[in-house]
């Protein structure tokens, strides 16, 4: 048998002989009553019990003394206990009596949380963990008993008054020993902690007492989570320490040091900053698991708006943390410090004496606690990652994969263990090594895309270098950008550059020129030859008049890019890169604001941003002081023209028929020659023929009017050359 069988064993006789020893008092009162054929007065007769001092209570109020708090609250770090199992449901608890519990033990339907096998009865433990007497104790028990022995209602009521089969406080003053009148005070631990309810409506001394359904299960070794806390925490999947690289460990060892100073205190609250969110909850889950404690995941979203609620949900996690030791990981980096939920979370939290982990974008103040910050795995330490599990054939990407992307161990193993099981699966004659690590990258790209589809608008790069027209300087320059892109683990970290820089690692380019003059093209064509996910930012949607928005929405739009795999592209990019102002009211210095954060975010972002405007001269010369490179895209002239117009329409359409001389004649840029095209193919269509001068000199001269450019008619006139079908 296990361990757990045991003690459920043994409880299970303790509770049969405690059952047994409150029938013997229930059967005396009940011949006393019968014997002096009267009814038991309601109050006893004895002079009123003086109040018992309550351990770990002290008599005072516990809403104003942090000493209240059950001791269990105050972790010390230390090896987990080697029987610490996860045992969490009912039914899991004990496989050899239910034989539905699965591997895990958690039910299906509920939150649930590992509990170590206890060293005695649960009710023991109970009084102990919440600082019970033991007349205190033996009310819990008596409420209990009309539950476990059905029969007991009828000896109730034979003991004190007919009508009355169940608990009632007259009846635990009469039938127990060492009785005390403050035990059933509105702050004494039975009603503070919620064990029993008292029926309203009647006097205390006469009215039914019931047993908190939770606490009945626990004293039969029951251990789940209440069903007020079921929607409110969720167990969170176990990390493995193989996946804690030695940077993140050195802050778990930071974070235990830390609280090992603070032994005897309450437990503070653990600030994570960083932008690790896998390595929050690993580091979480690692010095959780030291105090051997499981991490349950409190929503801060759900957390009670009113504060009596608030209160009330307050001493239920504490009374479920002194039951069965855990720890919490709240999650706050999206939540507004003007939300509703902020005021009574931090109210809890700065008085809180249980291990919280509070995952942050910024420090939340008058919190008393530690701040550590997490970061990702460096990038030395994701290169050993992709070396040990890539499977050999490609094993060489490690280089590229490092450069490009900054993953967290969890989601490198996870693709990894893809790549590894496609190869296994194709044998010998698998797909050749390139296929084999194209595949690898679109795992990684598609690893990136979720978070940013949320965010940007995703644009399928179609543009191919010979599609793009510009000077041969502003050409080479586009090259250069792309070569840097492929590079930068080489120069970063092989010849040791991240060491002497920290900034302005990522690549930041200005576009600057008309519309129309290719700068969505070039973002295409870069997008495309370097295989990775092109992003389009509507600054609407990032720009908000409400201070702090903008800068919420920067943040969040980088963070997500940070992951690598994007490239992305500010069209219109002066609306938000504007020079600064002259401060002249507060509109303007909050403007500002945005403008610096922008600035200091786009010198630590890791990835390429492409910045696109078609006024350069309003750019702020910080800002522009900060790009890697500025590409000029001027106008067209008449042979870059003429080479728009032989590549704008698609092959397999004739075009024998057009005088290409004569179109690049039109000053037009290469987005409206690109709609003019677009607009004789439809005229074309509809007309039933093929595209010709006729039909393309007439589109030219729509745009030209949308344009409201003159229009010159002989310029738009046709005539075919002698000996021309056209």
């Amino acid at each position: 048998m296990s361990a757990r069988s045991d003690w459920l064993d043994a409880n299970n006789a303790f509770l049969t002989s405690a059952l047994a020893e409150l029938r013997s008092r229930l059967t005396a009162l009940a011949e006393e009553h019968h014997r002096n054929d009267r009814v038991v007065p309601a109050m006893p007769a004895a002079p009123m019990p003086e109040p018992h001092a309550r351990r770990g209570f002290g008599g005072r109020r516990h809403s104003d003394d942090a000493s209240a708090a059950p001791a269990v609250l105050r972790l010390e770090p230390a090896e987990p206990p080697p029987t610490a199992q996860p045992t969490i449901s009912p039914a899991a608890a004990d496989p050899d009596a239910h034989g539905t519990g699965d591997e895990s033990g958690a039910p299906a339907d509920s939150a649930s949380t590992p509990a170590v096998v206890p060293d005695q009865p649960a009710l023991l433990t109970l009084a102990d963990r919440l600082g019970l007497t033991d007349f205190e104790r033996d009310v819990v028990l008596l409420c209990a008993a009309v539950e476990f022995d059905t029969g007991l209602g009828g000896l109730m009521a034979d003991a004190l008054e007919p009508q009355h089969r169940y608990p009632t406080f007259a009846l635990a003053l009469a039938a127990l020993p060492d009785p005390s009148w403050d035990a059933l005070s509105p702050d004494g631990p039975l009603r503070y902690w919620g064990l029993i309810h008292v029926d309203p409506g009647g006097p205390i001394i006469s009215s039914r007492l019931t047993v908190d359904e939770r606490i009945l299960h626990y004293l039969k070794g029951l251990t789940y989570l209440d069903d007020d806390l079921a929607g409110l925490l969720s167990p969170l999947p176990a990390a493995s320490a193989d996946l804690l690289p030695p940077s993140q460990s050195a802050i778990v060892e930071s974070i235990l040091e830390a609280l090992r100073l603070r032994q005897g205190t309450a437990v503070p609250v653990i600030q994570l900053l960083g932008a690790g969110e896998e390595g929050k909850r690993a580091v979480a889950q690692a010095v959780s698991a030291r105090f051997g404690a499981p991490l349950l995941a409190l929503a801060a979203d759900g957390f009670p708006v009113d504060d009596a609620r608030a209160e009330t949900l307050t001493r239920l996690i504490r009374r479920e943390t002194a039951l069965n030791p855990f720890a919490l990981f709240i999650d706050v980096r999206d939540v507004e410090r003007t939300a509703p939920q902020v005021p009574p979370l931090g109210r809890w939290l700065g008085r809180t004496d249980q291990l919280v982990f509070l995952d942050a974008a910024d420090p939340w103040p008058a919190i008393d606690g530690a701040v550590a910050d997490v970061g990702k795995p460096t990038p030395a330490e994701q290169h050993a990652a992709w070396s040990e599990q890539l499977p050999p054939a490609v094993a060489n990407a490690a280089d590229r994969l490092t450069g490009q992307f900054d993953f967290e161990l969890p989601t490198i193993h996870r693709i990894a263990a893809q790549a590894t099981a496609r190869a296994a699966a194709s044998g010998d004659g698998g797909a050749p090594a390139s296929d084999a690590a194209e595949q690898l990258w679109q795992d990684c790209l598609l690893q990136a895309r979720p978070v940013m589809d949320q965010l940007a608008q995703r644009i399928t790069p179609l543009g191919q270098w010979n599609d793009i027209q510009l000077p041969a300087d502003e050409l080479e320059l586009l090259h250069e950008i792309a070569a840097q892109v492929e590079q930068r683990s080489t120069v970063y970290d092989g010849y040791g550059f991240r060491d002497k820089l920290n900034r302005g690692l990522g690549i930041s380019v200005l576009f600057a020129g008309q519309s129309g003059t290719g700068k969505t093209l070039a973002a295409e064509v870069l997008a495309n030859g370097l295989g990775l996910l092109l992003y389009r930012i509507d600054l609407s949607a990032v720009v908000s008049k409400y201070i702090g928005e903008t800068e919420k929405n920067l943040r969040r739009l980088f963070d997500a890019a940070d992951g690598g795999g994007a490239i992305l592209f500010f069209d219109e990019a002066d609306a938000l890169f504007g020079k600064r102002s002259e401060v002249k009211d507060s509109h303007d210095r909050y403007a500002n604001i945005e403008v610096n954060y922008l600035l200091q975010r786009m010198e630590t972002y890791r990835g390429l941003a492409i910045l696109a405007t078609n006024l350069k001269s309003a750019l702020d010369t910080a800002f522009v002081r900060r790009l890697r490179f500025i590409v000029d895209f001027p106008f067209p002239g008449v042979s870059e023209r003429r080479k728009i117009w032989e590549n704008v329409f698609p092959q397999g359409l004739s075009v024998d028929r057009l005088d290409f001389d004569r179109l690049a004649g039109l000053d037009l840029t290469g987005g409206s020659i690109s709609n003019v095209a677009l607009n004789s193919a439809f005229r074309a269509a509809h007309a039933g023929g093929d595209v010709d001068m006729p039909t393309v000199l007439a589109s030219a001269r729509v745009e030209f009017r949308k344009l409201d450019r003159p229009i010159a008619e002989s310029e738009f006139a046709w005539t075919a050359p002698e000996g021309s079908s056209a």
